[in-house]
């Protein structure tokens, strides 16, 4: 188990954020970082990315989230609590989804990068990238890239872009309920 400077073994600060590896146990907790991610988006007129109803009783996301924790592809990032921890966000890496146009070297894909927003503006969204990018190394992997939603004011592709990605291809998945607009965006791996 891998901590970050900011928290480790024996922290009791409640501020204190590490990361660890995910397992199959907490698939319930990123289930409800999504639900928790769409009420705030919903909240804020945002629906055209994960829509409005519970992520946690769509059966595609639930499968989701259990393949990743099976592959070890889940990173969490919790800060210590009196009878625990808490999740306050979660990194998902892997192999890039099938409707990404693949590329002629070695790569890691982010899949899913979450925070609770109830810690907004801690910097853990950042702290998760770069665990991607240790993770990256390790694999020898020379590209990092993910894709977002980039409807309405492209707020998400701005994120990416501020944590030093690029964007790359545009792509738009036709969804029951309209085209959902998405953006490729890559990282060099040095």
């Amino acid at each position: 188990m891998q901590r970050n400077p900011d928290g480790g073994p024996g922290h009791q600060d409640s501020g204190a954020i590490y990361h660890r590896a995910g397992t199959e146990a907490d698939v319930p907790a990123v289930l409800a970082l999504l639900d928790g991610a769409v009420r705030w988006l919903v909240e804020q007129g945002r629906t055209g990315q994960w829509g409005t109803e519970p992520q946690s009783t769509n059966p595609r996301r639930i499968a989701m989230a259990t393949q990743w924790a099976r592959d070890g592809d889940l990173v969490m990032a919790c800060t210590p609590t009196a009878d625990g921890e808490r999740v306050v966000g979660v990194l998902a890496v892997g192999a890039a989804r099938s409707y990404v146009p693949p590329v002629n070297e070695p790569e890691l894909y982010v899949n899913l990068l979450l925070t609770d927003r109830r810690w907004a503006g801690r910097g853990i969204g950042g702290r998760l990238l770069d665990e991607a990018r240790r993770i990256a190394v390790e694999r020898r992997a020379t590209l990092l890239r993910v894709d977002c939603y980039a409807g309405g004011d492209r707020a998400l592709v701005r994120y990416y872009e501020r944590a030093g990605f690029t964007a790359a291809e545009p792509f738009t998945i036709n969804q029951p309920d309209g085209p959902w607009p998405g953006q490729i965006l890559s990282q060099r791996i040095r």
